[in-house]
């Protein structure tokens, strides 16, 4: 578990996969705008079960790390950070995705969050990069990731296909230059 002033992060794993449920289909139309196509089985409990054991793998292999963002307060599910992507071997580095339950945002929750799942990626994983897809227009994110550290490399055309279309997104990264 990882504690901020705000908030903390916590591993997911199939204990969280009502909460994580309740969350996804509370803030089904506002994460549709900037996440992959989801089938109906995504908000269902059983796929919810399966997508918690397919986190629990994923942290098994050392292929990525998923975490809830809980309120200090209330212990309440509020959003989901992920590390993905982990590649080892000369290049050390991981992608970052986020969500956060939309009567959340502006709070200061995800920025909290970012920094943590930074220091978890550098100091625990020992990662050289972190990078981030965001679309364009969704600058809020790109705040955020710009208050953390991250820094604009380019956009990746045509990168991700989010509602049936295939959205260009900014690129941006951080290097942990910690250990030079």
């Amino acid at each position: 578990m990882m504690k901020g002033m705000n908030i903390y992060l916590k591993p997911l794993n199939i204990s969280d996969a009502t909460s994580i449920l309740e969350l996804e289909i509370k803030n089904k139309e506002f994460f549709s705008q900037y996440s992959i196509n989801r089938d109906s089985e995504f908000y269902t409990l059983e796929g919810q079960l399966k997508r918690m054991e397919t986190i629990e793998e994923s942290r098994e292999n050392d292929l990525g790390y998923s975490f809830g963002i809980y309120l200090n307060e209330s212990h309440r599910l509020i959003g989901q950070i992920s590390l993905f992507k982990i590649e080892r071997g000369p290049a050390q580095r991981g992608m970052v995705g986020y969500s956060l339950d939309k009567d959340q945002n502006g709070k200061g929750y995800m920025t909290e969050a970012l920094k943590s799942i930074v220091d978890f990626g550098f100091d625990q994983l020992k990662l050289h990069r972190i990078e981030a897809g965001v679309m364009p227009h969704n600058i809020g994110s790109i705040k955020i990731l710009e208050k953390t550290g991250f820094q604009k490399e380019g956009i990746a055309k045509k990168y991700v296909m989010i509602n049936g279309k295939w959205e260009d997104h900014q690129i941006l990264a951080i290097i942990n230059n910690r250990n030079e």
